[in-house]
């Protein structure tokens, strides 16, 4: 997908006025609004139909829609267009929706009432690759909700993984950034974000956050346990 010209950007919300007010500030901060869809449904419609070259770089979806919701239609847009990064947006907090978000392959989790700088802020890094998420509530998500191995077992997946990979597999799910891992371990930042990045390749995995995921599904970290890994 080339990433040449202004940042592509598909909308997806419900509420008309608020999605011609979200159009309105991406516009004035130089983003082109490339789609425009009223629920999961038209949205994964509009994707299919949509040639290559316009196809969006980043998705901001409503997670509470008609038809489909936001979770339903992240996970098809993103099986439909694997490169692209969705942003879930909604009015509360509750961490069944993050989570959900997640889950389906969400890189951020927005609430509507954030002010227009930050939200442009927050799809530009996403863009970028980062993911926006606060590291204390992925943790606190992750424990909660994440599926648990059998006791003893260790996925096969898990097995390619370096004993430094591991470990840093399993600072990433306890929350911790790049800079606090760097500290940890004594190694350079650029060596930590290194790591992050075979760890995504390695496993096949979008971001950080999913890293994450599968460090608590896979057993590799429990909840309340510390921070050594389990190899």
């Amino acid at each position: 997908m080339s990433s040449t010209g202004p940042l592509r950007v598909m909308l997806v919300e419900d509420q008309e006025l608020v999605r011609s007010g979200l159009k309105m500030i991406f516009e004035r901060a130089g983003l082109a609004v490339v789609a425009e869809a009223g629920d999961g449904e038209e949205a994964v419609m509009l994707v299919r139909q949509t040639a290559r070259e316009h196809q969006p770089q980043v998705v901001l979806m409503d997670v509470q829609m008609p038809r489909m919701n936001g979770i339903d239609a992240t996970r098809e847009v993103i099986r439909l267009m694997p490169d692209v990064k969705v942003v879930a947006l909604t009015t509360f907090d509750l961490d069944e929706y993050v989570y959900g978000a997640v889950k389906a392959g969400a890189s951020g989790f927005l609430l509507k009432h954030m002010s227009p700088s930050d939200l442009v802020h927050a799809i530009h890094a996403v863009a970028r690759g980062d993911t926006i998420l606060a590291p204390s509530l992925t943790r606190r998500l992750l424990e909660r909700f994440a599926a648990r191995p059998l006791p003893g077992h260790r996925p096969e997946r898990l097995d390619q993984l370096s004993e430094r990979e591991t470990e840093v597999m399993t600072l990433v799910a306890r929350g911790l950034t790049n800079s606090d891992i760097s500290h940890r371990l004594f190694l350079s930042e650029a060596t930590v974000k290194t790591y992050v990045s075979r760890l995504r390749t390695k496993l096949n995995l979008r971001d950080r956050v999913h890293v994450a995921l599968v460090a608590y599904e896979t057993g590799l970290v429990q909840p309340g346990s510390d921070d050594h890994p389990k190899i």
